[in-house]
């Protein structure tokens, strides 16, 4: 059995004519974690709003995630090389310019997830037209979705009928948590010579940054290895092989896996547990 290596650089290259209009991107893995790359430009209005977190890198150009924070409109600026991941459950729509090109993973869902698009009356924070649906596809959903808003009464007339009461939604918005703020990965990657160091990790996505040494995992999840600078050797159920610099690969769930980065190495390893949003917090120490 061979490992699959991906020359990102290559893939990216390949496929440069999906992130530019009317596509603007594609998915590079479509499996329990969805990898996909995005371009533009694309300037819209919808809100998205889904049950798992986001996982954006921003690798070409600036972008503006517009998200609705606490009840408050907030433009989040993901700058060319900063990381930024978004919490579950909080409204957010990606403003893409021209000639950019960003990372974005995020997970499947479960049957009983629901996602939603939501459309705000101008200048405020009420709602004007929404859509809950099972998201299988978001790349082929979200067409037809807002296909049906531009069909609407409200999008000609910028208001809800008169009297029009909108039911609970489907999931709880999120309105009481801080968004963070994005990270700039190369400022981050001074100090990881030898060793890692978590760069996101408190929920359903950990993300680590690694430099010279050993990494010996198995995880509920998959697994997203990114080998940015130099040589690495993976070895794994799935087989051994050596990655390159720009050069990725997905480990499957519980599969235990070894990484050994040569000097001069620098890679972002993404690991997801579905499951992390579903677990009761902790307060004080007691669950």
């Amino acid at each position: 059995m061979a490992l699959k290596i991906t020359d990102l650089s290559q893939w990216v290259e390949d496929n440069k004519a999906s992130f530019t209009p009317p596509v603007c991107n594609k998915l590079m893995y479509g499996g329990q974690m969805k990898v996909m790359f995005i371009g533009g430009p694309n300037q819209r209005k919808d809100y998205h709003i889904e049950e798992g977190e986001e996982f954006f890198f921003q690798l070409k150009g600036d972008m503006v995630l517009k998200v609705v924070e606490k009840g408050q409109h907030k433009d989040v600026v993901i700058k060319e090389g900063e990381c930024y991941l978004h919490p579950s459950r909080i409204p957010h729509s990606p403003q893409r310019s021209k000639d950019t090109l960003g990372l974005v993973i995020e997970r499947e869902r479960s049957k009983e997830e629901i996602d939603g698009l939501r459309y705000y009356i101008d200048g405020t924070t009420d709602p004007l037209w929404e859509q809950w649906f099972y998201c299988y596809d978001l790349g082929t959903q979200l067409v037809p979705v807002i296909e049906s808003f531009f069909d609407s009464e409200e999008f000609k007339t910028g208001y809800p009928p008169p009297g029009k009461i909108f039911p609970t939604p489907p999931v709880k918005i999120d309105t009481s948590t801080a968004v963070q703020t994005p990270q700039n990965f190369q400022k981050w990657c001074e100090t990881v010579v030898r060793g890692s160091k978590v760069l996101f990790g408190s929920g359903e996505f950990k993300v680590v940054v690694w430099g010279e040494g050993v990494q010996e995992e198995e995880n509920p999840g998959e697994t997203f290895l990114w080998q940015m600078k130099g040589d690495a050797q993976v070895h794994c159920k799935q087989g051994s092989a050596t990655m390159s610099a720009q050069s990725c690969t997905v480990m499957n769930p519980g599969e235990r896996f070894t990484v050994t980065r040569g000097a001069n190495s620098l890679a972002l390893t993404v690991t997801i547990d579905p499951l992390a949003s579903k677990m009761p917090k902790v307060a004080n120490g007691v669950n």
